[in-house]
């Protein structure tokens, strides 16, 4: 047996559910999936690197109705391959937008 201690300030939720993001200073979206969240970063799957350092503005959309989208100010910290030629795309959420931040174009 493997003794396992959680190394983060809080634990990483599995999930698999569509995001839009846009790329700051571009004006189209892209689609991603995310596939963990926690309360400071998430780890999302895309079909092409993002460089460290890009700011992105994220809406996650979960799969029900009974929860809202998250919007959120994100940063990247790193990108690397995944299966099928993808890549991982791992996150820190600078800030969490209010309803009010969120207009009609978002992300």
């Amino acid at each position: 047996m493997h003794d396992f201690a959680e190394k983060r300030d809080f634990i990483r939720m599995p999930i698999d559910c569509p995001a839009q993001f846009r790329i700051a200073g571009s004006d189209s979206t892209q689609s991603a999936i995310v596939k963990n969240l926690s309360s400071n970063g998430m780890l999302m799957l895309f079909d092409r690197e993002i460089d460290p350092g890009t700011q992105l503005t994220v809406e996650i959309m979960p799969g029900k109705n009974i929860t809202p989208p998250l919007s959120a100010e994100m940063s990247v910290l790193r990108s690397y391959t995944a299966d099928e030629g993808n890549f991982n795309i791992a996150c820190a959420i600078e800030r969490i937008l209010s309803e009010e931040e969120v207009g009609p174009d978002f992300p």
